[in-house]
Formats: structure tokens, C-alpha cells, sequence
């Protein structure tokens, strides 16, 4: 059984065709990219898989379990976690505290274990306050656990993005741009940050980037989208050469994957 299969997806804005006959089989382990121009539905089909669109036709499942119609905080308790293009982090709590609370879908109390400061609640505040203090040790942020993220630069508030999605301990990762923002010395942090993040977590991570030397550095297949529409699929090698990938972003020109 596939980890993730996407059958004939379709979404539309009104009259705007947004994503059309969109089809996935992702096994479990695997790098994959999403690319394309700009307006192409890239974001739409993360928007669909995490429910925060309902698809106009098509089907999602996951480990063989439909998600389709699923409201997002039911699809994250299933194992799906995502970052965005644009950061959204709690910027006026800590970082320690953006970890914890990414945690709430997995508590283990209710609202009167938490007016009773039952043992139940001091049993699973520390379990949450412990797996945060992990993750920023993991990810190397322990040292502005106690800063807002709002003051840490753009390539940190990225990192703690990630970290804040890992807590939920996904199956699969969906990232967004995560290059977006970051300035050329922080690229190939990110490169390694993802390569490490699939092999210490054993997830499979599914990103869409701009950026072609993180895509082609990081990525083992990619998928090329534009005007909603599939236009190609292959390994990074197979995609650099594909003649209606090179037209959809460049026309004629040839592209600088360096």
C-alpha cells in the first residue's frame, strides 16, 4: 500500500481551473519535489491535502484511509504535517512555547485535567515540554528556546518552522517554499537540513521550491505542474531536460540549474 495516493484531483475557484486530473502514488521514505511556474496550483494541492480546500472531484488517501473532506487538525492526528510559504509562527510566544503548543492534538487531557492540575495533566505537560526541549536540541535552536520568533533572522524562523511541524512526529512532511526568504548562504544549510531530517525522522518529505539548486540537490523525483495540469514526471535529470518544462518556465531559453 502506497503512504499517500492522490486519484484524479481536481479543484476549481469559481470558473478558474485551479488543478486538473492530478494524480500521486508516494511510497513511504521518498524525497519528492513539486515544481512549476508561478500559478501553476502548486499550493493548491497542499491546500487540498491538508484540508483546508474540499476538491472538486478526485480522491486523497492515506495509508489507505480517505481524507477527503477531513478538516485540517484531522488530517494532522493522522500523520501529515506542513510548513508554509509564508512563516506562521506564534511570534509573540517563545520558540519553547511555539513547539509545545504544536502539540495540542495529542494531549492526553481535557479542559478539567487542566483546571485540576490532575496527574494526568502533569504527566503530559512534561511529556510535551520534554519532546519540544528535543526538538530544539535536535534542530540546534536551544539557545533561543526563550526568544520571540519574530526577533530571530528569516533562515532560524524557517529552522524553527520545521521543528514546530516535527513535534507532531508525521509520517509525511509537506514543505512550501521553504527556501523562500533565505539568503544564499543559508541554501545549503537547507539542503542538509532536509537530506537529515528524512533519514533521522524515517519520513517521507514532499516540498515545492523555487529554487532549482535545492530542488535538484535535494530531490529523487519531481513533479512539474502548470496551469493546474501535470506536464511532466521523472528524476531531477529527466526534468532538466524536458523540453516542455523548459518552455513552461523559460520559453526558448535555457534554464540555470547551478
Amino acid at each position: 500500500m502506497a503512504l499517500l495516493e492522490i486519484k484524479n484531483l481536481c479543484h476549481y475557484f469559481g470558473g478558474l481551473r485551479a488543478l486538473h486530473q492530478f494524480d500521486l502514488k508516494l511510497e513511504g521514505g521518498e524525497l519528492l519535489g513539486l515544481i512549476g511556474p508561478n500559478g501553476a496550483g502548486k499550493t493548491t494541492v497542499f491546500n487540498l491535502l491538508c484540508g483546508f480546500y474540499r476538491p472538486s472531484e478526485g480522491e486523497i488517501l492515506f495509508r489507505g484511509e480517505r481524507l477527503t473532506g477531513l478538516r485540517p487538525h484531522a488530517v494532522t492526528a493522522r500523520g501529515i504535517a506542513r510548513t508554509f510559504q509564508n512563516i506562521r509562527l506564534w511570534n509573540e510566544l517563545s520558540v519553547f512555547d511555539n513547539l509545545c503548543i504544536s502539540q495540542h492534538h495529542n494531549l492526553g487531557y481535557g479542559l478539567l485535567d487542566s483546571l485540576l492540575r490532575t496527574g494526568r495533566f502533569r504527566t503530559n505537560e512534561r511529556r510535551v515540554r520534554k519532546q519540544a526541549e528535543e526538538m530544539l536540541d535536535l534542530l540546534g535552536l536551544s539557545h533561543v528556546a526563550r526568544e520571540l520568533p519574530k526577533n530571530l533572522p528569516y533562515g532560524l524562523q524557517r529552522r524553527v518552522e520545521i521543528g514546530r511541524a516535527l513535534t507532531i512526529r508525521p509520517q509525511l512532511l509537506l514543505l512550501d517554499e521553504p527556501a523562500a526568504g533565505i539568503n544564499p548562504n543559508e541554501v545549503d544549510q537547507l539542503i542538509e537540513l532536509i537530506r537529515w531530517i528524512r533519514d533521522q525522522f524515517k519520513l517521507t518529505v514532499w516540498l515545492i521550491e523555487h529554487q532549482m539548486r535545492v530542488v535538484m540537490a535535494v530531490c529523487e523525483t519531481l513533479k512539474v505542474l502548470d496551469f493546474g495540469e501535470t506536464i511532466a514526471a521523472g528524476t531531477p535529470a529527466e526534468i532538466r531536460s524536458n523540453k516542455r518544462v523548459i518552455q513552461a518556465y523559460l520559453g526558448d531559453q535555457e534554464p540555470a540549474y547551478a
